[in-house]
């Protein structure tokens, strides 16, 4: 058992969660997920996974699915237990929550309502695949992901073509695996540069 049951003061905790390996998530990660009165995750499911797989107990704390699709009521909710001084913990299904996930209404209307907001850091697919890509990281852009049609994207890489820095993308194992090979040169991509 790695985590510690600690105070944590009323507010919204954003929690990094592994990128594919349970043991990659950050001692203070499980801390946060232990000792908050209430949490919610992009997907319940493989958030309780992860609780178990590392012996954090749910106890009986409730777990709130909050993703795109869950809307207001949901958000509602987790504003209304920071109302009440609670601590909520917030995790995305994989990586840092708001960095191409979901989590930015939640964080603007808590910051707004003058709630803490603070995270649990660890890992992100875009500092990971920079370091990994072989590419200058002294200066980068992270455009997010690509439209899923080709015109849509096709425009999207025009109009960040001239960002001086490696251009971050993201794309989801269903897109064409040849995007580099197919857009690379409208991009400036360098030889033997990347587009993961």
């Amino acid at each position: 058992m790695n985590h510690q049951i600690v105070n944590l003061l009323p507010g919204l905790y954003f929690v990094a969660t592994p990128l594919g390996t349970a043991r990659d998530i950050t001692l203070r990660a499980l801390d946060v997920l232990a000792s908050a009165d209430l949490i919610a995750a992009e997907d319940t499911r493989s958030l309780r996974r992860l609780m178990e797989i590392h012996g954090v107990p749910l106890g009986e704390r409730q777990v709130i699915a909050y993703h795109d699709h869950s809307g207001v009521g949901a958000r509602g909710k987790l504003l209304s237990a920071l109302e009440a001084g609670k601590s909520v913990a917030y995790a995305s299904e994989a990586g840092m929550p708001l960095i191409a996930d979901p989590g930015y209404g939640l964080s603007k209307a808590a910051s707004e309502a003058g709630y803490l907001v603070t995270s649990a850091p660890g890992a992100t697919a875009v500092t990971t695949a920079l370091a990994l890509a072989g590419l200058p990281t002294d200066a980068f852009f992270f455009a997010g992901f690509l439209p899923n049609a080709s015109g849509a994207r096709r425009k999207r890489l025009e109009e960040v073509a001239a960002i001086p820095g490696t251009l971050a993308l993201l794309r989801i194992p269903q897109t064409d695996c040849r995007l580099g090979g197919r857009y690379g040169r409208s991009v400036g991509q360098s030889p033997g540069g990347a587009l993961p």
